[in-house]
């Protein structure tokens, strides 16, 4: 899909579930469904918007001591981190394959169990909620902190879904985040279609985000967002071993179709207002990328009114905690 085609597509949402058992993985095999329309954000997409100066990306926040001990670097890596290895997690026990690209998700069928790939989810992937509720991916940036002051300003919290590199690239932001009650959980380190990536590679996603958020603002998450929805069972359980549960989305507004033109602000108003009056309910996604599409957030929050009080892990497990 190229940025100038942000028109939807029809797929299905899963909403009852047999359990089947392979050699690796367990599999979820959807017997009863619900029409729902998504598209997804691609890579070329990412860049097209991304094309920031370069020192929007560099990294801000110190790089701590105890860092340097663990990884034997001077500073933090870019956009693709060195696994630094452990006794603590073991990679040997995981497939090595398939690796694929977006457009080629649905080449391996349902053993692999691919999100791209008709919203195939694991047994503990959060998809739905039982209410209409915002999360954003992609930030933070500086237009995060009108999100931070609204919602805190109407006794809201939210989900925030924050890149690694942008963590460091804005830590005070991620803190107000954090200390503001927000719920923050990791977006990778750099925003790549982690099934592309051999395990390694998406190792390093995982820890060097955890690192970051660890770094800046003594936060250990316990869930992720793919970008991209790059989810497969490979990707799953290497997440695991660094104790990671995907968060996913059912609703998504396209909003980043806005800033290349191809979607307007009433289109995703009308989108919302629809969700509203077929069900209220559904994980929204959205993205705090630029002043439109925060600006979009804001509405969409008014939009919705009472609704949106609740935080994405909270829909499927209540109470548990956010971090570890």
């Amino acid at each position: 899909m190229r940025s100038s085609e942000c028109h939807k597509r029809p797929s299905f949402k899963c909403i009852g579930y047999m359990r089947l058992f392979s050699s690796i993985f367990l599999q979820l095999v959807c017997f009863s469904t619900i029409s729902i329309v998504s598209s997804f954000m691609t890579p070329a997409d990412y860049a097209q918007l991304h094309r920031f100066p370069e020192t929007t990306r560099k990294p801000r926040a110190e790089f701590p001591q105890w860092l340097r001990d663990i990884t034997k670097l001077k500073s933090w890596p870019g956009e693709s981190p060195p696994y630094i290895g452990s006794a603590e997690v073991d990679l040997s026990d995981i497939a090595t394959g398939p690796r694929y690209r977006l457009d080629n998700a649905c080449d391996y069928g349902s053993a692999i169990c691919s999100f791209n790939c008709e919203y195939c989810l694991g047994p503990n992937d959060i998809m739905h909620c039982g209410e209409l509720i915002q999360s954003f991916d992609d930030g933070p940036n500086e237009e995060t902190t009108q999100l931070i002051s609204y919602f805190n300003q109407v006794q809201k919290k939210v989900s925030f879904f924050v890149v690694g590199l942008q963590v460091l690239a804005y830590p005070d932001i991620f803190r107000s985040e954090y200390v503001s009650g927000h719920f923050v959980a990791s977006h990778s380190y750099s925003h790549v279609y982690l099934p592309s990536l051999t395990n390694r590679k998406i190792a390093a996603q995982f820890q060097w985000s955890i690192w970051a958020m660890n770094a800046t603002a003594s936060v250990i998450p316990r869930y992720f967002r793919p970008p991209y929805g790059g989810l497969d069972n490979r990707v799953r359980a290497i997440a695991a071993k660094f104790g990671l549960t995907p968060i996913v989305w059912d609703l998504d507004t396209d909003d980043w179709c806005m800033i290349t033109k191809s979607r307007t602000a009433d289109e995703v108003y009308a989108d919302v207002k629809q969700w509203i009056r077929d069900d209220q309910t559904g994980i929204i996604l959205e993205h705090d990328l630029t002043q439109e599409t925060v600006a979009v957030g804001i509405e969409i929050s008014k939009i919705l009114g009472n609704r949106n009080r609740t935080v994405t892990v909270d829909c499927k497990n209540p109470g548990a905690p956010w971090y570890a």
